[in-house]
């Protein structure tokens, strides 16, 4: 029998290779960090006394998480080629709930967090049942929700009325800090456990036979890695107050880890699971994943109900972040950046091509627009003008990406 060998590639193969998946249109999320840095750069040159500051950089990360939550959401949906208009107010609506059992119900918040999470599987699986039982297109039914979730949030909280957070917990996600010495500790855990994991996954590879990446490249990973969060932790941890004397801000956001771990548990459902394959399978093709054998409509189902999961999510952020729930939470342009986000990151609106990663650099894309564009202008209008541009640009890279790729035949 003959035997076939591969040769195992090197790090000059590897560079070609991504080079090669460039040319093809495969670009991922290399555009929207470009950009990320272009943005920072930009902002940081015209304004060092207000953007580049480190007490700029942890608002920056406390103002975006609300939107992140939301697109890691949307990330399942818009992998299925489907949307989800209401996911925003899912986000008020389940918050509301869970303002409603802590202050007036008066239960520990526990169990007003499960009531929140509860609210939103449950708009979910409705969202999911109409939509892939009853076909009914997804832009019309998360068009109702869109509407009809602000009526039942006005009738949960009361029109124009709020509801004050005043759980210390609650409060701590997007108010409190990381004592100095965990942030370097979670530093120095989160580029082991990097480097175990690359290490791990090298040996499984080569114990199986197959190729695997050259420990330069693994290296150099760890590496770039190791650069990126010692800087991003040394800026969190530096003195931030404005008033040192009175008291003391420094410190990893508490939001961070939390999210950290949110993201580390999705992608591993999305890339390391049978699910999450078949999440990929029915986007690029529904038909021939059902032919496949794949359940097309749990699939679906559960997609809808881990977008609005998260989006409750988002709920307890945004009230946290805000001491507060009221009618306009998870309102306003909360859903079209949050959508803008996703995109932006590089998950296409045609379904099939996302990770949850993109939400993130997406996210801060986002953010970084939203914080640095009022220190030079106080016209909203060009904030709104200058956002729009970037999210269609993301969108024109998108379908010129999608086009590129099926003349490549990739």
């Amino acid at each position: 029998m003959e035997e076939h060998t591969s040769t195992p590639p090197t790090l000059g193969s590897m560079i070609g290779d991504y080079v090669t998946k460039l040319r093809g249109g495969d670009v991922g999320a290399l555009p929207a960090v470009l950009g990320f840095l272009f943005l920072v750069i930009l902002f940081s040159a015209m304004k060092p006394n207000l953007f580049a500051t480190a007490y700029n950089a942890a608002n920056l990360l406390q103002q975006s998480a609300g939107v992140i939550y939301i697109a890691m959401g949307l990330v399942f949906i818009l992998l299925l080629g489907e949307i989800d208009l209401g996911a925003g107010y899912t986000a008020g609506t389940s918050a509301a709930i869970m303002g409603v059992l802590m202050t007036k119900q008066g239960l520990p918040w526990p169990i007003a967090v499960i009531g929140c999470l509860i609210t939103g599987v449950v708009i979910g699986l409705v969202v999911g049942l109409l939509v892939a039982k009853l076909g009914i297109p997804s832009f019309v039914v998360t068009l109702s929700t869109f509407l009809g979730l602000q009526g039942v949030m006005l009738w949960v909280i009361g029109d124009g009325g709020t509801i004050s957070i005043k759980d210390d917990t609650i409060l701590a996600i997007q108010n409190k800090n990381l004592p100095v010495v965990w942030g370097w500790a979670l530093f120095v855990v989160a580029v082991l456990a990097y480097a175990g994991v690359g290490l791990l996954q090298r040996a499984g590879r080569a114990k199986a036979g197959l190729p695997t990446e050259p420990i330069v490249a693994l290296l150099a990973k760890v590496g770039a890695l190791t650069v990126v969060l010692g800087l991003a932790t040394w800026i969190l941890n530096a003195e931030r107050s404005r008033n040192p004397g009175v008291s003391s801000l420094k410190g990893v956001p508490i939001i961070v880890p939390i999210t950290a771990v949110v993201v580390v548990g999705l992608t591993f459902l999305l890339r390391r699971t049978k699910f999450g394959r078949h999440i990929y399978a029915v986007g690029g093709n529904a038909e021939a994943a059902r032919r496949a054998g794949i359940n097309v409509t749990r699939v679906k189902i559960v997609c809808f109900v881990m977008g609005s999961l998260l989006a409750a999510m988002a709920g307890i952020v945004l009230a946290s972040r805000d001491n507060s729930i009221s009618p306009t939470t998870g309102g306003s342009t909360t859903l079209l950046l949050a959508v803008g986000a996703a995109v932006i990151g590089g998950t296409s609106l045609f379904g099939g091509k996302g990770r949850i990663i993109d939400a993130i650099i997406g996210g801060l894309v986002v953010a970084v627009l939203a914080n640095g564009m009022p220190f030079i202008t106080k016209e909203s209008s060009y904030q709104f003008i200058v956002t729009a541009l970037v999210l269609l640009l993301a969108a024109s890279v998108d379908a010129i990406s999608r086009r590129r790729t099926a003349a490549t035949g990739r």
